[in-house]
């Protein structure tokens, strides 16, 4: 009974942080921690990230940082003052979320300004070290929160300026003293926060008392973001990328005044480790689920000299792009556009489809060790579960496979999965949704024969780009599913290329499945507003009106897909974050991420 009674205080006075007080030896001390904090039921903090300040013996960092992670639920990591990209990258991979520092002045030269007199002391190593910090993170979408340096070196980094000196560069009518004397707990100035911002839902809109340690502030705000707090004297005080990206930048020090038992300036530390643990749990359900992109256009890219998937190149889709927004597995399109319809323009366009089939192969084989080619829903299962990528063929546009029925199977014996019956102009398989004439008010006879084959094939057609009448003729011949590989919401979005509540509801009967297009004009209706936050307003309008069991994800990226927030392959773990701030469960995300996909591959297939 007294060791247990001992043990019961011991874990109290741990808890309190005055061990040092009572423990006696490590033998006990060492069993205490076994007994008292080692709980495989307890959910895991989320990890946050913290830069520090190089010194001549080592690293610097204010205690207040890491307290007031820990007092937000988060566990604080100190990351080393480094400039190894390699080191630097496997560090932020283990992230869930980071914080950028105070600390000295930015050099100007980073924002093509030469330095004034007044500038304070920069630090070249600590400038590279954080910039490189923040462009892994956010090429990750891990939640990101700047404060005073960090919030001016976010903005030098997306694109904005700096003032170097604000007395010198903005005097004016009333200006604040930006740089106190008290001691950091203490507020020296009031901030007005904008309403309707992501920073007023946190800490309230109007009126905050901040404290102030700086004589650099932002001026010109980096595109993408927007100024949501101002001093007095119109000094920018804090800026922010929301809803589109999960960054945030303040100029004062909330870690200080968080020291002192502010309350209020706790819930942006609260607020980052809440968004760090939806992101863990983003990426943890990526880890259990088959996820992938049923279109782009990336075979554009293969005939460019020493064009590599493996490499990060500046197009959308590429392995590294892919394991950064977690994603499994890619439809790679032989795209070919249409043209006449002569013998030898046929002949044209199916050789060239069938060579942008061989550079996919290519691409594939020249990367074994990294990905490997899928037909089955099978070999996808396979090929994740060897901690490889995979790669799917498709072929868009029937204009590819000419007037002979035979190139059917001619390009699914080379590993085509799906083909989209036609683009933007009426082929002679069908008329289009978009430029048509009416040629043959839905299929041509040709067309039928074609989706008699693909069902006797096993290969899944797919009504992206079809007109309303072609989408009829189909869904009244086909004897299985069929696919929209990259159509959105025309109830949301009144375009051509989207579809209709009417022909999602049919879709639905038929067991197929739309997965929503990330091209600007066809999410948003002012195309250069469009952004991840209307994407999924388009896949939570589908789940309803068809049914989670018929909606999921192609993005057309290197084909014209590309939209605020979700730009590339590594953006997509955005789209799973805000679909779990909506609500759903991991079994919808999975449905969504590729299993309403996979179903109907599997049901097409089923054939062979």
């Amino acid at each position: 009974m007294k060791a247990f009674i001992y043990l019961t205080i011991l874990c109290f006075v741990l808890h309190t942080g005055h061990a040092q007080q009572t423990v006696s030896n490590v033998k006990t001390f060492v069993e205490t921690i076994d007994s008292c904090y080692i709980n495989l039921r307890a959910p895991h903090p989320p990890l946050i990230g913290l830069s520090v300040a190089p010194t001549d013996h080592g690293v610097a960092l204010s205690a207040n940082y890491f307290n007031a992670v820990v007092k937000a639920g988060g566990a604080p990591v100190l990351i080393p003052a480094i400039t190894d990209v390699t080191v630097l990258r496997r560090i932020v991979a283990q992230l869930d979320g980071l914080i950028v520092t105070g600390g000295e002045d930015v050099n100007p030269l980073w924002y093509q300004e030469e330095p004034l007199p007044q500038l304070g002391n920069v630090d070249p190593l600590r400038d590279e070290y954080e910039l490189t910090l923040i462009k892994l993170a956010s090429d990750r979408n891990i939640p990101l929160l700047g404060i005073c340096r960090g919030e001016q070196l976010i903005n030098v980094a997306f694109g904005g300026t700096l003032y170097q000196d604000i007395p010198s560069q903005r005097a004016g009518k009333n200006p604040v003293k930006h740089a106190q004397k008290m001691p950091g707990e203490y507020a020296s100035h009031t901030v007005s926060v904008a309403a309707e911002t992501q920073l007023s839902h946190i800490i309230g809109a109007g009126k905050q008392g901040v404290n102030t340690f700086h004589h650099q502030a932002v001026k010109d705000v980096a595109p993408g973001f927007r100024a949501v707090a101002y001093s007095t004297d119109s000094i920018v005080e804090a800026i922010e990328a929301w809803p589109e990206r999960p960054i945030l930048g303040v100029q004062w020090h909330p870690e200080a005044l968080v020291g002192g038992g502010d309350a209020t300036m706790l819930k942006l530390f609260a607020f980052l480790v809440g968004k760090a643990d939806t992101f863990r749990l983003a990426k943890e359900i990526h880890e259990r689920i088959l996820s992938v992109d049923t279109h782009t256009d990336t075979p554009f890219w293969f005939g460019r000299p020493g064009f590599s998937l493996a490499e990060r190149e500046r197009n959308r889709v590429n392995l590294p792009k892919m394991e950064e927004g977690k994603l499994d597995g890619v439809f790679l399109a032989a795209f070919i556009g249409q043209g006449k319809r002569d013998d030898a323009s046929l002949q044209t366009a199916i050789n060239r489809t069938a060579e942008l089939i061989e550079s996919i192969h290519r691409q594939v084989e020249q990367n074994a060790d990294l990905c490997g080619l899928a037909i089955t829903p099978q070999d996808f299962a396979r090929l994740k579960k060897e901690g490889k990528k995979t790669v799917f063929i498709g072929i868009e546009n029937g204009y590819g496979i000419g007037k002979d029925i035979t190139n059917l199977s001619r390009f699914k014996n080379r590993g085509v999965t799906y083909m989209t019956l036609c683009h933007s102009y009426d082929n002679d398989i069908c008329d289009t949704s978009t430029h048509t004439k009416k040629e043959w008010d839905g299929l041509s006879p040709f067309g039928e024969e074609v989706v008699r084959e693909m069902n006797r094939l096993g290969l899944m057609i797919d009504l992206s780009h079809a007109g309303e009448s072609t989408f009829s003729d189909v869904m009244e011949r086909t004897t299985f599913p069929v696919i929209c590989s990259h159509s959105s919401a025309r109830a949301l979005c009144n375009h051509d290329r989207n579809l209709t509540d009417e022909q999602l509801r049919t879709l639905a009967k038929n067991g197929g499945v739309a997965q929503v297009c990330l091209l600007d004009s066809y999410i948003y209706s002012d195309s250069k507003k469009a952004s991840v936050v209307h994407a999924v307003e388009h896949i939570d309008h589908i789940a309803k009106v068809a049914g989670i069991d018929h909606v999921g994800i192609g993005s057309d990226f290197d084909g014209g897909g590309g939209i605020i927030g979700c730009e590339a392959h590594n953006d997509l773990i955005q789209i799973t974050v805000k679909l779990l701030e909506k609500g759903y469960t991991e079994e919808d995300i999975a449905k969504i991420w590729g299993g309403n996909f996979l179903r109907v591959m599997a049901a097409v297939q089923s054939v062979y």
